[in-house]
C-alpha cells in the first residue's frame, strides 16, 4: 500500500511571485491569503507577488510569507485530491506549516506566531553579527571537527541542520563562520552561503527562545488529525502538551531532518509531496533515499501530475481492524470489575481477532459494516477501561488518518 507523506519547507524557499498562481485560480487560496492579512494586518499579497527580494527575505517578513504560500498550497490540494497523509514534517519554520495542516495550531495564530518568532530571530543577534552555510559533500564528524577549530572564547560556530548525507548546515558568528569557510574549502568542500542573515538554530538564539515561549504561551492548541515529526526529536508528537518546549528547543538546536525524513521511510511512507515554495525539501530526497517518489505542489499545474501518479490515498480496511486490536490492547484499563471486564474488554477483543483472522484467510477485504462493528467493539472496550473521552478521540482520530478512512464514516460519535 502507498502511504503518504507531506512536507512543508522553511526559510530560504522564498522568491517573489510565490502564491501568485494559486491565488489566480482557486478561492480557496485567495481566502487563506486574506484570512494572514487579517490577522497580520498588512498587505502580504504585495510583498509576495510583486514586492523586493530584500524586504521578502527579511526573516519577519519571510516566516509569515512562507506559511501564508504553503498553506495555500495544502488547502488547494486537500481540496482536488482525496489525500490522507500517514506522517507530516516541516523543516524549521515548515513545522509550524505542519501543525496548522493536522489542525493542532489554527492558522490565523500561526501567522501571527511566525511573525513575532522572526522578529525575535531578528532582535537576537545584530545584523551581520552572524551567518549560515550549507556544507555539500563532507560528512558530519569532520564539519565538526572545523567548527570546533573555527570558535573560541568570543565566537563560535556549529552544525544547524542535518539535512541529508550530503549536506549540512553551519550557522554562528560571522567571524568564526568565514573561518570555518575558509578551511572547508581549503580542503575542497563545496560550501554555499544561505540567504538568511542570522544564526538560526545555535545558542545564540537561546535569549529569543525564552521569549518565544511566552509567545506561544498566549495561543491554544488542538488535536492532531495525523501525526507531525518535531525537528529537534525527528519523532512524532507524542501529545499537544509537547507543542510549547518543542517549538521553544527548536529555536536554539539543530534541525534534524535528515533522522525525521528517515524515520518516515522506516515507517513505510514510500511518497512524498513537498507542499509550499519552490523544491527544497524534495532536492534534499536525493541524499537521503533513492528508493521513495517524490512530488512538490506549488502551482495548480502539478496537480494533473499528481493525479495521474495515483496517490489519492485509498480505505484501509483491514489496517482498521488491526489498529482497534492493537489500540484495545495497549488502552490502560482503569476499571477493576471482572464480570465488566470479560463481558466488555475479553469478548469484543476476541472477536475482533476472529474478524481479522478471517479477513487474512479469505484474502477479502472488510466491508462498511464489518468496519462499523470492529469501531463499536472499541468503543465498548474504551467504555468498560474507563478511558478518558479525550483519549478516546484521540484514538479514533489516529485511526481514521492511519487509514484513510475518515470519509467513510462522516457521523461517527466516540461514545
Amino acid at each position: 500500500m502507498k502511504k503518504l507523506g507531506f512536507l512543508f519547507p522553511g526559510q530560504g524557499s522564498q522568491y517573489v511571485g510565490m502564491g501568485q498562481s494559486l491565488y489566480d485560480e482557486y478561492s480557496v487560496a485567495r481566502e487563506t491569503f486574506e484570512e494572514a492579512e487579517d490577522a497580520l494586518g498588512f498587505d502580504l499579497k504585495t510583498l509576495c507577488f510583486t514586492g523586493s527580494m530584500d524586504e521578502l527575505t527579511l526573516t519577519a517578513n519571510a516566516q509569515p510569507a512562507i506559511l501564508t504560500v504553503s498553506i495555500a498550497a495544502f488547502r488547494v490540494l486537500m481540496q482536488e485530491l482525496k489525500l490522507a497523509p500517514s506522517l507530516v514534517a516541516g523543516h524549521s519554520l515548515g513545522e509550524f506549516s505542519a501543525l496548522v495542516s493536522t489542525g493542532a495550531l489554527a492558522f490565523s495564530d500561526a501567522v501571527k506566531i511566525v511573525r513575532q518568532r522572526g522578529i525575535l530571530m531578528q532582535e537576537a543577534v545584530a545584523p551581520g553579527t552572524g551567518a549560515m552555510l550549507a556544507v555539500v559533500g563532507s560528512h558530519e564528524r569532520e564539519v565538526d571537527e572545523v567548527c570546533q577549530k573555527a570558535s573560541t572564547a568570543g565566537v563560535s560556530v556549529g552544525i544547524a541542520n542535518y539535512n541529508s548525507s550530503e549536506q549540512l548546515v553551519i550557522s554562528g558568528h560571522t567571524p568564526a563562520l568565514e573561518k570555518a569557510e575558509e578551511e572547508l574549502n581549503r580542503r575542497g568542500i563545496k560550501t554555499i552561503r544561505l540567504k538568511v542573515g542570522f544564526p538560526f538554530h545555535t545558542n545564540l538564539m537561546r535569549s529569543a527562545a525564552g521569549k518565544f515561549r511566552e509567545e506561544l504561551e498566549r495561543y491554544d492548541y488542538g488535536r492532531f488529525q495525523w501525526p507531525v515529526l518535531s525537528n529537534v526529536t525527528a519523532t512524532p508528537y507524542a501529545d499537544r502538551r509537547y507543542i510549547l518546549s518543542n517549538l521553544t528547543s527548536q529555536m536554539a538546536r539543530p534541525v534534524q531532518w535528515h533522522r525525521s525524513v528517515q524515520y518516515m521511510l522506516n515507517q513505510g511512507v514510500n511518497h512524498f509531496i513537498e507542499i509550499g515554495p519552490k523544491t527544497v525539501l524534495r532536492n534534499l530526497m536525493a541524499g537521503i533515499t533513492s528508493t521513495a517518489h517524490s512530488f512538490a505542489f506549488e502551482h495548480p499545474s502539478t496537480l494533473e501530475l499528481l493525479r495521474n501518479a495515483d496517490i489519492e490515498s485509498k480505505p484501509d480496511g483491514l489496517g482498521l481492524v488491526t489498529s482497534c486490536i492493537a489500540i484495545a490492547v495497549s488502552t490502560q484499563n482503569r476499571n477493576w470489575n471482572n464480570d465488566e471486564y470479560e463481558q466488555g474488554v475479553v469478548v469484543p477483543y476476541k472477536e475482533l481477532q476472529n474478524l481479522r483472522e478471517q479477513l487474512i484467510t479469505t484474502g477479502t477485504e472488510p466491508t462498511l459494516e464489518q468496519m462499523q462493528q470492529a469501531l463499536d467493539k472499541l468503543k465498548s472496550i474504551f467504555a468498560t477501561k474507563l478511558t478518558p473521552t479525550e483519549l478516546r478521540a484521540e484514538r479514533f482520530e489516529q485511526i481514521f488518518s492511519n487509514t484513510h478512512t475518515r470519509e467513510l464514516f462522516p457521523a461517527f460519535q466516540v461514545s
